[in-house]
């Protein structure tokens, strides 16, 4: 005996039920057993690519005369027999859907990644060389060469700014497959993992919506990329500016050696 919803049905029920629903079955239903924890039925199926039509419960199976629906009044067990029927198909349906949608999610990322990884690589790149370029300005060595370390900044911030940009473009369509399967079973993660990009969690993709949009607030938790990018440029050179109005000779004034004197000068 299993349990399915309200009722309880014996194996011989259950072969019963199989044999009526094998006409209104999936072509890739491999296996439909009862639950070993006791409730339901579980189900197994060939792989879904996402290009297969939806799967949908039959129409016929509501017009099959052994399937029809019978009350209780007529015949108990009929009655039980059927609408256990009508349910498992309903949930076996219901979890091909499930699985078929994550894979359509799969399908429709592997189509829009396309040079990501390869984006992403390269902004990271950028934002390294970036990140040594600022820091060396506050170095000892930086004075002796101001001019020249802030203009390697300046290189260093419009090559990330054109690395971020290049890569929220790509972003940007990710991001619409993300919010088109936002109620997915399927996680993002998993869905880049299972379309072979599983590096790409790391990657910084916001929602669809924030990339359409012109307009940021320092303190927002979903910047695009080049906004952020924007930012940190923004406070670097506020950085600069008060170090120039509280510094401005140290940055102008031309550089000192010392001199050591020779002693066989003096010999």
């Amino acid at each position: 005996m299993f349990s399915h919803d309200a009722f309880a049905i014996s194996t011989a029920q259950v072969q019963e039920i199989l044999a009526r629903l094998r006409p209104h079955l999936p072509a890739n239903l491999k296996k439909i057993e009862p639950n070993p924890k006791g409730f339901g039925m579980r189900y197994e199926f060939g792989p879904f690519t996402g290009t297969e039509p939806c799967p949908e419960g039959p129409a016929a199976f509501r017009r099959d005369p052994g399937l029809t629906f019978v009350r209780e009044s007529e015949d108990v067990a009929e009655h039980q027999l059927r609408t256990a029927a009508d349910r498992i198909l309903t949930d076996l349906y219901d979890t091909a859907r499930k699985q078929w949608t994550d894979a359509v999610y799969v399908r429709d990322l592997k189509a829009v990644v396309q040079d990501a990884p390869a984006l992403w690589a390269a902004y990271q790149r950028e934002a390294t060389v970036l990140e040594t370029a600022y820091a060396y300005l506050r170095t000892p060595e930086a004075a002796g060469e101001w001019p020249s370390a802030v203009a390697r900044l300046v290189d260093a911030q419009d090559s990330t700014a054109a690395a971020a940009a290049a890569f929220d473009r790509r972003a940007a369509d990710i991001a619409r497959v993300h919010d088109r399967h936002l109620y997915a079973d399927l996680g993002r993660s998993d869905a880049f993992a299972r379309a072979g990009h599983p590096q790409a969690a790391d990657w910084h993709i916001v929602s669809y919506v924030n990339y359409a949009s012109r307009s940021y607030s320092e303190h927002d938790a979903f910047l695009p990329l080049a906004a952020k990018v924007r930012h940190l440029i923004e406070r670097q050179e506020a950085h600069l500016a008060k170090v120039a109005r509280l510094a401005p000779a140290a940055l102008t004034a031309p550089t000192v050696v010392a001199q050591v004197p020779n002693p066989r000068q003096h010999g």
